[in-house]
């Protein structure tokens, strides 16, 4: 008995090895650098506060993702165009309900700008089917641009070469105008969205809705 005894307490101490320690693991948790944007939340591994506008808001844990192409240098491209096609999206919608269809586009009477949109399509289809094909050339050359820079790691997301302000030389500016760039660039998005569901929603373009409420 009293060697049955020892040889099933070293089985034990050999197995407690082996076991995970949920101790650990608690205090690892614990210990965690919080999000700044969730504070009750884990950091995102990958979201380290070196991109422009990054506070750790990750619920879904995209940034994370790495397949089929798609990584966090992917997702921040992606974000970038999206902010800036928007911010263009927003003063379109808002210039020409205010000051009238640009030259050329003078069938487009309507100030909700959806309707706009559709009678401007039936009296030139040709002008949007060349608009899209303009859009899948652009899309061609960013995506050239993302790919080559996500493997070659040479260039930012969003990095076109484009410095009219001289800025690239100037990291303190450059790094506050990025900072705009993406805060602005996210406020547009929602932003359009208010003005693409206004404008299917009711016959009131942007400004005849905020105007109107």
């Amino acid at each position: 008995m009293k060697y049955a005894s020892l040889i099933a307490a070293a089985l034990i101490g050999s197995a407690s090895a082996f076991a995970p320690s949920t101790t650990s693991r608690a205090v690892t948790s614990l210990n965690a650098e919080k999000s700044a944007s969730l504070p009750w939340a884990n950091r995102p591994k990958l979201l380290d506060g070196s991109l422009p506008g990054d506070v750790g808001f990750d619920p879904l844990g995209l940034s994370e993702i790495n397949a089929v192409g798609i990584d966090l240098y992917w997702l921040r491209e992606a974000e970038i165009k999206h902010c800036r096609l928007t911010m263009m999206a927003v003063v379109g919608f808002v210039w020409v309900e205010a000051f009238g269809p640009a030259p050329g586009c003078e069938a487009a009477t309507a100030k909700n700008q959806i309707q706009a949109f559709w009678q401007f399509f039936d009296v030139h289809p040709e002008y949007i089917a060349a608009g899209f094909l303009l859009i899948g050339l652009l899309e061609m050359i960013g995506g050239i641009a993302t790919t080559t820079g996500r493997e070659s790691g040479q260039r930012e997301p969003g990095d076109f070469n484009l410095d009219p302000l001289k800025v690239k030389n100037n990291p303190e500016k450059l790094a506050k105008l990025q900072l705009q760039e993406v805060k602005n660039g996210r406020l547009a998005m929602f932003a359009a969205l208010g003005e693409i569901v206004q404008g299917v929603t009711t016959d009131d373009g942007a400004l005849g809705n905020f105007f109107g409420a």
